[in-house]
């Protein structure tokens, strides 16, 4: 009996796989006659028009291009803006995890332009090495901010990426004792959440800060500085991801918490001005950071990106005339292939000069200015890596800042769909079902680890040059190759500069 009822029970699940076997078919047979009509009358895609049904597969297949490429078809150090040995070992260090490799580099080290450190044959010693102490920034603030780690979070806003993530990120920093910027998007309550370090942003449209016909409110930005978490406001005049042009956050993206935050309409594409409508020269900028400043009694700078020296000489010889104390607290430098937002590719791709040149430029006119110890340098822009970073320390730099770094550090697998609200990762997307994947606990923790061994590989960095800590990295520690396969000093390249201002100018 029993035999009988389990072989009724087979042959009625097979006649009901059939059934669905043939509906299947029909169905798909259905669904291709549809789109067969579709494409061979629809005047829009020659492709589709020329070759119906068949002709979809080529966007399908372009589409999912950019996902197989970076795990099928691409060596290690092929692919932009970050290859597959430079994600990996942000994934190792924020996992903490090895991150030693075998059987030599796959870096190709006579490429020129390639940056080498020259190891001393008598390296720093670990019971002689010490941490990078904390810098003042602000001197001539109600507030100065003693400023703890020399590597740190760049600005991302809540909007362009998720609450989740941006939670993650702020535990995490308050952990690794680093500073989170806020982005452009405003102060939200998920910057605040893990009690640590805050860089407020003000960008073009004032988001956060703005009254009602998006001017400055002094009201609101003491209410933002009230918070003794934020350590420092950041004026953004451009970003490496689009210099010469504001933020875009997609309408899928401005919900009704965002747009509370920012005091934007909900709904609507939110698009900041390209430049600041009060600030038109030196004069207007000095004007405004001072004025944030007396509001706020806390260090100002702010962020661009360099298109030539012209500006900075401007800008020096307006703090000459009107006094050193009027300086900005600090300049942010970022470099021209930055960019973890939406942006237009013609920005994207030939507007700008990277940290490369930008970097070096900023602090040996400031150098020369007699204005280097008054104003701290900040370089941003591709710094997920610790040759990057240590890179920027030996050229000048008081601290270096990674957005992307952090992203990878959250789960981020270069998608590419920032500006889509499809982000499969939960990074920067606003979709609820999506965000349930990056799990805020584990991710914070991660941040925490790839701060934490950044630190440390830089450090070793140092240590194997012969100096005791990150910011005694020099120029004179780097070599890059140049056009006859030969390294030179870099310190030949961009030689130290002196103070070519008198003391009593100053």
């Amino acid at each position: 009996m029993k035999s009988e009822g389990f072989m009724s029970f087979v042959k009625t699940t097979m006649e009901w796989i059939a059934g669905f076997f043939v509906v299947a078919i029909i169905l798909l047979l259905l669904t291709t006659i549809v789109f067969y009509v579709i494409d061979s009358t629809q005047k829009k895609h020659a492709i589709r028009h020329n070759f119906p049904v068949i002709g979809r597969f080529r966007y399908w297949f372009e589409h999912l291009g950019e996902f197989f490429r970076q795990y099928f078809f691409s060596m290690d150090r092929e692919e932009l803006p970050f290859n597959r040995a430079e994600r990996s070992w942000v994934y190792r260090a924020a996992k903490n995890i090895s991150r030693t490799q075998a059987f030599g580099s796959t870096r190709n080290l006579n490429q020129v332009g390639t940056v080498l450190f020259m190891n001393d044959q008598f390296p720093t010693q670990e019971e002689d090495a010490v941490e990078a102490p904390p810098v003042m920034i602000g001197p001539y603030c109600r507030t100065p901010y003693l400023a703890r780690s020399f590597f740190n979070i760049s600005g991302m806003s809540y909007g362009a990426l998720s609450k989740v993530a941006v939670e993650a990120l702020s535990r995490g920093a308050a952990r690794a004792g680093c500073w989170i910027n806020t982005g452009e998007g405003g102060l939200s309550p998920y910057h605040l959440t893990g009690g640590g370090d805050v860089v407020f942003q003000i960008g073009t449209a004032k988001y956060g800060v703005r009254d009602a016909e998006g001017k400055l409110s002094d009201e609101k930005l003491e209410q933002v500085a009230e918070h003794p978490q934020v350590k420092m406001i950041e004026l953004k005049l451009a970003q490496g991801a689009k210099p010469g042009k504001g933020g875009i956050l997609p309408a899928a993206k401005v919900n009704a918490e965002i747009a509370r935050i920012r005091g934007i309409p909900e709904g609507k594409a939110s698009i900041s001005p390209n430049g600041h409508p009060e600030i038109h020269n030196v004069s207007d900028l000095l004007d405004m950071i001072n004025h944030i400043r007396e509001v706020t009694g806390k260090p100002v700078g702010f962020k661009t990106v360099l298109g030539g020296e012209h500006f900075l000489y401007e800008l020096c010889a307006e703090i000459h005339k009107r006094g050193i104390e009027f300086a900005p607290d600090f300049i942010t430098i970022d470099s021209a292939d930055g960019g973890s937002g939406a942006a237009p590719q013609p920005l994207f791709d030939y507007v700008g000069l990277t940290l490369k040149e930008s970097l070096p430029m900023a602090i040996d006119i400031l150098q020369q200015q007699g204005l280097r110890d008054r104003i701290k340098v900040i370089g941003s822009g591709k710094m997920i890596n610790p040759s990057m970073v240590a890179w920027a320390l030996a050229m000048g730099a008081d601290f270096a800042l990674s957005a992307r770094g952090f992203m990878f550090a959250l789960g981020c697998i270069q998608a590419m769909q920032c500006n889509k609200n499809t982000c499969p990762t939960g990074v920067t997307t606003h979709d609820p079902d999506l965000q349930k994947g990056l799990d805020i606990t584990d991710k914070s923790v991660r941040v925490y680890h790839y701060h934490k061994n950044m630190v440390k590989a830089v450090g070793m960095i140092a240590h194997s040059c012969g100096v005791k800590e990150p910011r005694q990295l020099k120029r004179h520690h780097m070599r890059v190759v140049t056009e006859t396969g030969l390294s030179t000093p870099i310190d030949k390249v961009h030689p130290y500069q002196e103070n070519k201002i008198p003391t009593k100018n100053l």
